[in-house]
C-alpha cells in the first residue's frame, strides 16, 4: 500500500504524462481527473497500479477505461455545467464521479448488481451528490430520465445501440469506443441534429466489449 501523498503524486503523474499530452485541452476535464482519486474506485489489491496507462479490471470481464481514452472521450463530448449525462457501464463509479464534476446531473447505469452497489458506496464516500446509480441492461439505456445532453459509454460496443441514440436530446452527443468484429477499434462521436444522428471517428482506441453491446450473431441455417 502506498501513502496518501504517493497516490496524489501518481494521480498528478497520470494527468501530466497520459492526459495533457494526448490532446485533452479542456481544463475542466483535466481538473476533474486531478480531483477524483482513481485508487479509491479499484479493488484494494490493485490500488498500487490504479494510475497506470491501462484499463483496470474491476469484475469478471469488466474494466475501468484507460485514463487517456476516458479523458479524450470527455474532451470531445464537451460536457457543459448544465448538462444531464448518462454514464453507461459505470462500473465502480469512477467515470460518474469524474463526469459529476463537469455536468449538472449524472445517471450512472450499471447492469451488474455488485458493481452498482460498489459505485453507489464509492460515490457517497467521495461526496458525489449529483449522480444516481441505476441498475439495468446497458444497451437499453435509462429512458426514464431521457433525453440526455451527453451519453458516455464506458467500454466498447460493436455498434452504437439504437436505444441509446434515441435517448439523445437535440444537439446531444454520444461518445464510445466502437470495436467491430474485424478491424481496428476507434472512438466515435455521435451527434443528433435536426432529429438525425451523424458520427465521426475521433481516434484509434481499444476497450473491452460491454455486456449486451457485443455484435449480434448471424442466423445459421
Amino acid at each position: 500500500m502506498m501513502a496518501p501523498s504517493e497516490y496524489s503524486a501518481a494521480r498528478l503523474n497520470m494527468v501530466d504524462c497520459q492526459i495533457r499530452p494526448n490532446k485533452v485541452t479542456d481544463q475542466r476535464v483535466v481538473d476533474a481527473f486531478l480531483a477524483v482519486p482513481r485508487d479509491q474506485f479499484v479493488p484494494a489489491g490493485l490500488r498500487g497500479v490504479a494510475y497506470v496507462d491501462k484499463s483496470i479490471p474491476v469484475a469478471r470481464g469488466r474494466f475501468l477505461l484507460e485514463p487517456m481514452v476516458l479523458a479524450r472521450l470527455l474532451n470531445e463530448a464537451k460536457v457543459e455545467p448544465t448538462d444531464i449525462v448518462l454514464d453507461v457501464g459505470t462500473g465502480t463509479g469512477y467515470s460518474a464521479a469524474i463526469i459529476g464534476r463537469l455536468a449538472a446531473t449524472v445517471v450512472a447505469l450499471e447492469s451488474d448488481a455488485d458493481l452498482a452497489a460498489l459505485a453507489n458506496q464509492a460515490m457517497q464516500s467521495h461526496g458525489v451528490d449529483n449522480a444516481a446509480v441505476m441498475q439495468g441492461p446497458l444497451a437499453a439505456g435509462w429512458a426514464k430520465q431521457a433525453p440526455y445532453n451527453v451519453i458516455v459509454v464506458q467500454g466498447a460496443v460493436a455498434a452504437a445501440p439504437t436505444a441509446l441514440l434515441d435517448q439523445l436530446a437535440e444537439g446531444g452527443r454520444l461518445v464510445a469506443v466502437v470495436l467491430p468484429e474485424s478491424g481496428q477499434g476507434v472512438a466515435r462521436l455521435y451527434q443528433k441534429t435536426g432529429g438525425n444522428v451523424s458520427s465521426r471517428v475521433l481516434f484509434d482506441a481499444s476497450a473491452a466489449l460491454l455486456p449486451g453491446l457485443e455484435a449480434k450473431p448471424d442466423f445459421q441455417f
